[in-house]
């Protein structure tokens, strides 16, 4: 796809962070924007920023680890615009301690937004993407740490949309030529990731009596909000994005993140070894 004027784009995860950038650089591109987020206030607040632009806007509050919002996010999309071209399966969030230390609800919670709101969106948008027959690209966002050794809930998921994004482009190459794939592996980024739990479920809320405090986390926890509030401003991150669009990029790798490459390399020969 090398043209976004009028065409329609849906963003999940558009009231911060990465999501927000896509919304911002769809509307400065011309096309009709969806933005969906659980995090209504905010949502509202992108709503008033991205009207200055476009119009064309259409505004659903959704939580995507559930399968009712996200056919709603899909069926308002396609009541209002008629079409979609552009799905940003984007909505993420994080949780960190030790993995035999997670909760259950900790679980349940961290893959039912990041891995099942990526299913979800397949599930209710792909058979209408085949149906109108037309451009479309399904972009899913994972994280630089989808291709590094695993380390905790958060990585696992994006190990998960990574293999997930590869059957599905694999599974539509074989049946049809108008839908392409990519899945995005941005690095340190400016957002509210480490600060998920705001967004948390009351019915997924830990009991604090369940919690155990591991100041060594805490300190890596603070460490990796600095180098988030260091990272891409999510406009430029945006920007990558679409430039892997244009190109039909399967991987798309911002290139300031280029750096992780050694422990890529890393896990890969780890793997290759073992067939020695």
């Amino acid at each position: 796809m090398k043209q976004f004027n009028e065409k329609v784009a849906v963003i999940t995860g558009a009231a911060s962070g990465i999501g927000y950038g896509i919304a911002k650089l769809c509307a400065k591109e011309g096309m009709k924007v969806v933005i969906a987020d659980i995090e209504t206030n905010a949502l509202l607040e992108v709503e008033k920023e991205i009207s200055k632009i476009t119009k064309d806007l259409l505004v659903i509050p959704t939580d995507v680890s559930k399968a009712v919002d996200v056919n709603h996010l899909a069926i308002e999309t396609i009541s209002k615009f008629d079409m979609v071209h552009l799905l940003f399966n984007n909505a993420g969030v994080s949780y960190r301690t030790l993995l035999w230390e997670h909760t259950l609800k900790d679980w349940k919670w961290i893959l039912g937004v990041n891995l099942w709101g990526v299913i979800h969106g397949i599930k209710y948008f792909v058979p209408f993407l085949l149906k109108q027959n037309s451009e479309s690209h399904i972009i899913n966002t994972a994280s630089i740490m989808g291709l590094m050794p695993a380390s905790d809930i958060y990585s696992i998921t994006k190990h998960s949309i990574v293999a997930l994004s590869e059957a599905l482009s694999g599974q539509l190459s074989s049946k049809t030529s108008n839908i392409k794939v990519s899945v995005v592996c941005p690095g340190f980024v400016k957002s509210k990731i480490l600060e998920s739990d705001r967004n948390r479920p009351e019915e997924l809320l830990n009991d604090p009596s369940e919690m155990i405090f591991h100041p060594e986390m805490e300190a890596n926890k603070k460490v990796m909000q600095q180098m988030n509030r260091n990272g891409m401003d999510p406009l430029e991150v945006a920007e990558y994005i679409f430039q892997g669009i244009r190109n039909e990029d399967f991987f798309i790798i911002p290139d300031k993140y280029r750096n992780f490459k050694n422990s890529i390399k890393h896990r890969m020969e780890r793997i290759l070894k073992a067939f020695n």
